[in-house]
């Protein structure tokens, strides 16, 4: 068992793949994203909070801290991706990182629990923070930014390995997998934002600690779950290949060889036959798309093949195909911007609301639960009965499109930061007009209604996009991309928040910015949210045009913009490529010998007759 897990399942043939793997393996996975999610997504909608009434930041501080740390977070996510795709398998790596996560979550709690690690009130700045409280703090936060973040880039493509996309059965279970992987996820939070949201807020902000504590206990027994189903997990072995190195290599030389001309063919670029490559990934075939790369094949005259100076045609097509895939990521970042403010600014609201359902006081860094439940009634629904209905009809295994489903994302993105705009309008006039009946907190829910149902289209369809579309070696790190998009959002509110305040506080009459001081009442939050609803909708009709250009690297015609390369059985390929006839007999004798079946790779050259 342990050796076949060091190969990869992927290199096996189907007879030979043990019976691991499948939804028996990914209920660990899914136990611990609940359990850590608990904890996570309470911090991530309460920490605002805890900044501003515990360490004593001013509004635009609270909230610019909270986007960077989530902003660093995601980012990290690549550091995860690339170390499960070089030096350990995606396992090791999230109890590596998971270990730094727990840590991380300890020293919070023992900072919330110890007075002398919390700052004093200096009035007026921006922060209280100092000596040796500030590093404290900021270091147990880059502890959770690299931990969680590392988890997150090796964690979700665990979890899709365990089902081979080549046999149609697991490939239904592959696109089922995202879903769950949501719901589980979305579980956990429900929890965290009730719960564990209401303890930390609870006697006036003054059990925080216990908050954290809980945070941190169900979290180690997460990873608890994680280790448990390690003899159930098909484990991949890392290539050991740097993905980073292969990229850089095809940059360099195509630089290099800027000043070739292109070839004739796409027959003379280079390319290692498969019975002479050590690699067991499949080749990918020659496409006609930033045709400048192509120059990073060329091999020079009297000079041997070498990964500086000459790269082979797979290695240029995944440099390819990872292009492709930026203005889609590019294209995502606006959604994650406008997800920031629903867990900075609206929980700032909700707190200047009517917090009582009836006698029960409800902290208003709780009310995400309302769109959490909506996602956990809506997943089984979407997966269960919208996926196999669409299904007969568009023959694809997950239904629509992975573009198609962010692309209802992105419109119900647009349509809940409208809302928000007007929603503010209303609490801020009831508040001006009589401060002593504020609007119900239970308005918020309209605006984290309509985003939570974007969140639910869009991270899935992120995540498997950028999982099937990855070339092999690189599943990891371009999974992360969902999350680095989601770091870009959360930065980018940062800058549009101090931006805004200063371009604003110029123009203004009073010299005050949009979101200037901790008082909302005599700030223009509304106008805030009606500019992130343009852009949004602006960004919708870029991202329309970037999801009809790309080409799916599985050429079955998922978008119906073009094919790219696919494999096909070399027996069917024989008698249709007649000049392959004449080694037919050689490869036949060779293939007997080896016991194995091969691959061609099959693509269109523009041959010069």
């Amino acid at each position: 068992m342990g050796e076949d897990a060091e190969q990869g399942y992927d290199n096996l043939s189907p007879s030979r793949i043990k019976p691991r793997g499948g939804f028996a393996a990914t209920s660990f996975i899914y136990a611990l994203v609940a359990l850590e999610n608990m904890g996570f997504v309470a911090n991530m909608v309460s920490l605002v909070l805890y900044f501003s009434y515990k360490l004593y930041f001013d509004l635009s501080t609270s909230a610019n801290t909270l986007t960077n740390l989530m902003g660093s977070t995601y980012l990290l996510s690549i550091v995860g991706g690339f170390i499960s795709d070089t030096y350990f398998n995606r396992f090791q790596t999230c109890v590596i990182f998971g270990t730094l996560e727990v840590l991380a979550l300890a020293m919070m709690t023992i900072q919330a629990r110890t007075d002398s690690l919390l700052p004093k009130t200096c009035g007026g700045k921006s922060s209280c923070l100092e000596g040796g409280v500030a590093v404290y703090f900021y270091t147990s936060l880059c502890l959770m930014a690299l931990g969680v973040g590392g988890v997150k880039g090796a964690l979700a493509p665990l979890g899709a390995d365990q089902f081979d996309p080549k046999d149609p059965k697991e490939a239904k279970g592959l696109a089922s997998y995202f879903n769950w992987l949501l719901l589980s996820s979305v579980v956990g939070s429900s929890i965290g934002v009730t719960v564990i949201v209401w303890v930390s807020t609870n006697k006036n902000n003054h059990n925080w600690w216990k908050g954290f504590l809980i945070t941190a206990v169900a979290t180690f027994v997460g990873y608890v779950f994680l280790v448990v189903g390690k003899p159930f997990y098909r484990l991949q072995a890392p290539k050991g290949d740097s993905p980073l190195s292969r990229i850089a290599q095809v940059i360099v030389v195509a630089v290099k060889n800027s000043g070739l001309p292109h070839p004739e063919s796409c027959s003379e670029l280079y390319e290692i036959n498969e019975k002479d490559s050590d690699s067991t990934g499949p080749k990918i075939a020659h496409t006609e798309q930033f045709r400048w790369l192509d120059k990073a094949a060329i091999v020079q005259p009297n000079t041997d093949p070498s990964p500086w100076k000459s790269c082979t045609v797979t290695q240029v097509e995944e440099v390819k195909i990872l292009t492709r895939m930026m203005p889609i990521l590019a294209s995502t970042i606006i959604l994650n911007t406008c997800m920031a403010q629903l867990q900075t600014f609206s929980v700032q609201q909700g707190y200047r609301m009517e917090p009582h359902l009836g006698s029960f006081q409800v902290p208003a860094a709780s009310i995400p639960v309302i769109p959490l439940l909506f996602i956990i009634i809506l997943v089984p629904i979407y997966d269960r009965v919208f996926v196999p209905f669409i299904r007969k009809f568009t023959k694809n295994p997950s239904g629509i499109t992975q573009l198609q489903r962010v692309g209802v994302g992105l419109v119900l993105s647009t349509l809940s930061m409208s809302v928000a705009a007007i929603v503010e309008v209303k609490r801020k006039n009831r508040s001006l007009e009589n401060p002593a009946e504020p609007i119900s907190l239970f308005w918020l829910a309209f605006q984290y209604g309509i985003f939570g149902i974007a969140d639910m289209f869009t991270l899935v369809g992120l995540l498997e996009f950028f999982y099937k579309e990855a070339p092999e070696g690189m599943k990891s790190l371009s999974t992360s991309f969902a999350w680095i998009s989601q770091s870009f959002g959360y930065f980018l509110s940062s800058v549009f928040v101090d931006t805004i305040n200063s371009v604003t506080k110029r123009v203004a009459p009073s010299g005050k910015g949009w979101l200037h001081g901790q008082d909302l009442d005599r700030n223009n939050l509304n106008l805030f949210y009606w500019f992130l609803a343009v852009l949004s909708g602006l960004n919708f009709f870029n991202y329309l045009y970037w999801a009809t250009w790309y080409k799916y690297k599985s050429g079955d015609g998922e978008n119906g913009v073009g094919k790219a390369a696919v494999a096909v059985p070399e027996a069917e390929m024989i008698g249709s490529l007649p000049f392959l006839k004449a080694a037919a007999a050689e490869e036949e004798v060779s293939k007997a010998a080896n016991g194995g079946g091969g691959y061609v790779v099959v693509e269109e050259c523009n041959r010069k007759e």
